[in-house]
């Protein structure tokens, strides 16, 4: 697998000019050629990368489903994630695009600053390519706008261009975590049925009683089986419920508790380990935080 270690390594290695700044570079996606494809199929970069397109011949995917898109759309990735691209699509896209920029920042130019801890806090870095934020015209402008005044700003460099740079990226990151919480509201038709589909996996899951083979599911397990990302399924389900997707797994796990010691004679511990859980003061520890009782509590107020 191969790591592409600076900004500069990448220029090279798309035939792109030269970096003016050599920890931060705006470039045209539409100028990007390949010169050497093994590296594509599996690689990382020790960089972030924030990227605009629009007019791309293609289609989302969500789920089970794809959804047609038109207008701009943006992908963002942490230094380190390994990524995978097929050479056709590549090239099809810098022929293609009608418009295209890819930022790419390296965690130095942060150093000293709040924004390399901040940075770390939007979660939308650990979406899945398919997750990308569908921007509205009017969005993708403020983006662009944005986009422009970075890349104007390192053409000179002296004293004030970091500060100035770190200042426009606060405000295109503060503006895609709106766009993305947008995103959740005006796609509630979409995020409505993986709502759905997550409690049906869960209910299956709970119902095969695989909890005692598999043991707790994870958000991990249900993410894959919906083909997202952890990250995205949790805010997904957080824009919809007000809850992340482990507490929707917890609520579930309390609600088939409840069921066996309703309805059955099983043990506090026996019910623990039916459940998945490791070790019976867990699962007692989870079900008094989630119903104010511990289970014998419960049990025996059916009696």
């Amino acid at each position: 697998m191969k790591n592409i270690s600076s900004i500069s390594e990448f220029h090279k290695l798309l035939d792109l000019p030269t970096p003016l700044h050599p920890l931060i570079s705006l470039v045209d996606v539409t100028q990007m050629h390949i010169t050497e494809n093994d590296i594509w199929k599996k690689f990382t970069m020790d960089f972030y990368s924030l990227s605009l397109k629009r007019d791309v011949t293609a289609k989302v995917k969500y789920g089970q489903q794809y959804y047609d898109f038109d207008k701009g759309t943006m992908n963002f990735i942490a230094p380190k994630q390994i990524q995978s691209l097929e050479v056709d699509e590549v090239n099809e896209i810098s022929q293609n695009c009608g418009l295209g920029y890819m930022l790419m920042i390296h965690p130095d130019f942060l150093y000293n600053h709040p924004l390399a801890i901040q940075i770390k806090n939007y979660g939308f870095f650990s979406y899945s390519l398919n997750e990308a934020l569908h921007l509205s015209e009017k969005e993708e402008a403020n983006i662009i706008e944005i986009f422009q005044k970075i890349e104007q700003e390192y053409q000179f460099i002296d004293r004030h261009t970091q500060d100035i740079i770190l200042s426009q990226l606060d405000l295109l990151l503060n503006y895609s975590n709106r766009f993305y919480e947008r995103q959740f509201i005006t796609r509630k038709a979409v995020n409505s049925d993986l709502l759905s589909r997550t409690e049906q996996l869960l209910t299956d899951y709970f119902n095969k009683e695989e909890m005692t083979i598999s043991g707790l599911p994870t958000v991990e397990f249900i993410a894959n089986r919906l083909n997202l990302s952890p990250q995205y399924l949790s805010d997904m389900l957080r824009s919809l419920t007000g809850q992340g997707a482990k507490q929707h797994i917890n609520d579930k796990l309390i609600d088939k508790a409840k069921e066996y010691l309703s309805n059955s004679k099983l043990s506090v511990a026996e019910i623990a380990y039916q459940l998945g859980f490791e070790y019976p003061q867990s699962f007692n520890k989870l079900f008094k935080k989630k119903t104010n009782m511990s289970p014998l509590e419960f049990r025996a107020s059916f009696n």
